[in-house]
């Protein structure tokens, strides 16, 4: 056991301006007993050597009040140096090195079951672990990730975390500490918000190329650091997950809402009234600005087969007609379609294979495996589908006709001009722009998903199908995001069921 002593001493001074120390005469009553009222209680205790042998100077804390006081934090530095063995001189001289440099930086002793588990751990005693340091560890650990899973928790850490919280020791991270990454979060939401309705170019300059971060991105994100941090509680860095203590806004997907024709005439006299605001406006924004800027019932609109119909028959013309109409009529998603390679297609058989996409992050764009097991599925086509692909690809063989030498062969079914991939931000700019020449009510490229599993179930078909369509990972999903029952067919199945019952006039 380390050598180590209690003493008593105090502030006092010689006549020469020394401190007196445990000299004090005042130290002692008459007869020998420590004074209660006078000076303070220390204790000293002996520490292992230094690595390179030479004696370390002993640990010495003072301050305390009672003698017992002080003999109990030095019964807690001596637990701390029993974690090591008798005879294991190098874990014993990392100890006294923490001991030191958390009494030096804290003002206070290591905590001993931290400083067990970190020795469990293998860690090095001495580093100071930050968070930042931890996710960037983390994340190079994680083998097997889908590329796309892992660029998603990339951009968490590097975007939101490592910013706000970075720089925090691991064990010292606290509840209130996630919270300002959210805060943040949404201080950034609000001066974007403020950039949309102001004429000022300098405060929309300030948030260009940046977007809202909605909730459900807000608990991906905070997924991403409870996964990090639940590594962490079983490598014994801390005791506890303090990100699943913050609360959030639920993340659940908002309802799916039909374009019906009372909301159309809502939303056509709210644009209507914007579009004027903005007329009047030195700078106002461009008709279609507003047009996708317009308040709409939920963030999820879908249209009916009519207004698909519609929207179908003005896109026609346009050089990404196959493309709007294979994701309006067998859901597939954006970045499936831009990424759909002509050997995954079979005509002859009706059916093409979902098994790359292309994604966006920022402006980047990557071609990868689409974002989970289910989303690499066959999906049939019907006849019509067919043969809007067929005329696709004769045009496109032309098209590489006439620009010979130019053309990039990568077998892409859909294209630019020069055969290099599409930009899916720019398959959505033009999908807004054909919908705002349809005159139609706006909803996003991706609720055509939603469109497509409504016709589903509204020609008879179950969830299951729904399912395996569009490549949701459970059926769960598809219940609860991409079943929006059409008006026609929810009064068709209230007058199945009324008819079930024999009404007596």
């Amino acid at each position: 056991m380390a050598t180590g002593k209690t003493y008593k001493q105090c502030g006092c001074r010689d006549e020469n301006g020394r401190r007196l120390g445990q000299k004090c005469s005042k130290l002692r009553r008459t007869g020998g007993a420590w004074s209660r009222d006078h000076g303070t209680w220390y204790y000293q205790l002996e520490l292992p050597p230094k690595s390179d042998g030479t004696r370390r100077q002993p640990l010495r804390r003072g301050g305390f009040s009672a003698q017992a006081a002080a003999q109990e934090e030095m019964g807690h530095a001596r637990s701390l140096l029993a974690l090591a063995d008798v005879d294991d001189l190098d874990i014993s001289v990392k100890i006294a090195d923490a001991i030191q440099r958390t009494v030096r930086e804290r003002r206070e002793l290591p905590d001993v079951e931290a400083l067990r588990r970190q020795l469990r751990s293998g860690r090095d005693l001495t580093r100071r672990l930050t968070v930042g340091q931890w996710l960037t560890e983390w994340l190079s650990g994680k083998t097997g990730l889908r590329k796309n899973t892992r660029r998603s928790y990339e951009s968490h850490i590097r975007l939101y975390l490592i910013p706000h919280i970075g720089s925090i020791r691991l064990d010292r991270l606290q509840a209130a500490d996630v919270a300002s990454v959210f805060d943040a979060i949404d201080e950034l939401n609000d001066a974007i918000e403020r950039a949309r309705t102001s004429n000022d170019p300098d405060v929309q300059v300030a948030v260009k190329g940046k977007r809202r971060i909605g909730p459900a991105s807000k608990q991906r994100i905070r997924a991403t650091l409870r996964a990090a941090l639940n590594t962490a509680i079983k490598q014994r860095l801390i005791d506890i997950n303090v990100a699943a203590l913050v609360e959030l806004p639920s993340g659940k997907r908002p309802k799916a809402l039909i374009w019906t024709p009372e909301r159309v005439r809502a939303w056509r006299l709210e644009y209507a009234q914007q579009l004027s605001a903005e007329h009047q406006r030195p700078y106002g924004k461009r008709p279609l600005d507003v047009y996708i800027s317009t308040p709409r019932p939920s963030a999820v609109m879908v249209w009916t087969p009519e207004q698909t119909g519609a929207f179908l028959a003005v896109a026609r013309a346009h050089e990404l007609y196959a493309l709007y109409h294979l994701v309006a009529l067998r859901g597939l998603r954006r970045g499936e379609a831009c990424g759909l390679h002509w050997s995954d297609v079979d005509l002859k058989a009706g059916v093409i294979t979902v098994r790359w996409q292309i994604t966006q992050l920022g402006w980047t764009t990557d071609q990868g495996q689409p974002k989970s097991e289910a989303g690499e599925r066959h999906v049939a086509l019907d006849s019509e589908t067919i043969k809007v692909l067929r005329t696709h690809r004769k045009n496109q063989r032309q098209q590489r006709l006439a620009t010979g030498g130019d053309w990039t062969d990568n077998d892409f079914v859909f294209t630019q001009e020069n055969g290099q991939p599409l930009h899916p931000a720019h398959v959505t700019d033009q999908f807004e722009r054909v919908a705002h020449q349809a005159d139609l009510p706006p909803v996003r490229l991706h609720d055509l998903r939603h469109g497509a599993a409504t016709l589903i179930l509204a020609a008879g078909h179950d969830l299951k199908v729904v399912q395996e369509t569009l490549g949701l990972s459970s059926i769960t999903i598809a219940a609860d995001t991409y079943t929006s029952v059409l008006p026609d067919l929810a009064r068709q199945a209230a007058e199945d069921a009324a008819a079930l019952i024999p009404l007596r006039r």
